[in-house]
């Protein structure tokens, strides 16, 4: 096992074309660190550079004490499972786990041992003798896997692994890599655009956007306090709902904002920076929008766009007067009738209101 520093990493393709722009991380001997963003935000690259499939442009890399810049990525003591299986046809489960060994010229009878103990951990011992073209996608992955613990490295790597497989197997491969992860206990990082995977898999996770790692914490943390706009919007499903708003009053202890209409709405953050009239954004998640009731004399107004039924949960679509952007809220399954069409009355409740300024920085929620 070993950590893993970057240190201002950066990667150029051509002179103008920076697509790593100088991100620093230490990963934890033994943690399990999830890189998310959108396509084409950098976090296949760097799992590269770590990987020395990709050279490092500037800065250092350390895997251990050691400097691996410069290091073959044969001996850099990682293993990689890619997002294609990348399985040999003609050869079987246990022949596609022990190649890499074979060719390193590991004893025969080593090989069978680690071969042995890997099909036990992915409990696919009963396929050892199969061929690729008779085993399921999640079988086939297990066995990537299985070929990347046979040669126990240091640290794992992990570019969109389950990808390929249906929503299903994904769920069964989420459950199946957390509990590798408490039992090898070694370094893994693993990188997904999913962010279901990201929250139900990491220790930690670091969000990439542009090259640059816009915020780092537990999946907790980041859910609950997005450090900008784009962070509150890429993580949850649904997604954060973001509204145009205005400054009314703000300080220390609180915010109110106005909505269009004159909708005035109070969030709990410390809004000392704020002055009248500022421009700022909204944010609120879907399960935490209520409906009102009849005496509530802070309910605002909104009418039902689309109703999605999905057994413990209904998803409601509803529009605000004067809002732009069709909102969604998340009520329990057996708690609602409503339908399309109905007028409503919903509450956004103080303590779950979010901030973010004109550059898309958040306020620092109360709580």
């Amino acid at each position: 096992m070993a950590s893993v520093k970057l240190k201002n990493i950066k990667k150029n393709y051509t002179k103008d074309v920076t697509v790593i722009k100088g991100v620093s991380l230490d990963i934890q001997d033994g943690e399990f660190v999830v890189f998310v963003g959108p396509s084409g935000c950098g976090k296949s690259t760097m799992l590269r550079m770590i990987a020395g499939l990709e050279d490092i442009t500037e800065g250092e890399l350390l895997i251990g004490d050691t400097i691996a810049n410069d290091i073959h990525a044969s001996k850099r003591g990682i293993a990689m499972v890619f997002q294609s299986y990348a399985l040999y046809p003609h050869m079987t489960v246990a022949e596609n786990m022990g190649f890499a060994l074979k060719l390193a010229g590991i004893p025969k009878a080593e090989v069978e041992q680690r071969v042995k103990h890997a099909g036990e951990i992915l409990q696919i011992t009963h396929l050892l003798d199969r061929k690729p073209k008779a085993l399921s996608g999640g079988q086939r992955q297990r066995v990537a896997i299985g070929r990347a613990i046979v040669r126990e490295p240091k640290v794992f790597l992990f570019d969109e692994p389950l990808s390929n497989l249906d929503a299903a197997l994904r769920l069964q491969m989420r459950v199946e890599l957390s509990k590798l992860h408490q039992e090898l206990k070694t370094t893994m990082i693993y990188v997904t655009h999913d962010q279901v995977e990201a929250m139900t898999l990491a220790d930690r996770i670091v969000v990439f956007n542009a090259g640059v790692i816009q915020q780092l914490g537990s999946p907790l943390e980041l859910y609950e306090n997005p450090s900008n706009l784009f962070v509150a919007g890429f993580l949850g499903s649904p997604k954060m709902n973001l509204l145009d708003a205005s400054v009314v009053s703000g300080d220390a202890k609180g915010a109110t904002v106005r909505l269009p209409k004159g909708i005035a709405v109070k969030a709990a953050v410390d809004a000392g920076r704020a002055k009248a009239n500022d421009r700022v954004t909204l944010g609120i998640r879907p399960e935490h929008i209520q409906l009102a009731s009849e005496a509530d004399q802070n309910a605002i107004p909104a009418r039902v766009d689309l109703i999605e039924h999905l057994g413990d949960h209904v998803l409601a679509y509803i529009e605000i007067p004067g809002v732009n952007e069709i909102m969604s809220m998340k009520l329990p399954g057996h708690s609602t009738d409503l339908k399309y069409g109905d007028a409503i009355r919903v509450v956004f409740p103080e303590a779950e209101c979010m901030l973010f300024d004109a550059e898309g920085l958040a306020f620092k929620r109360l709580r």
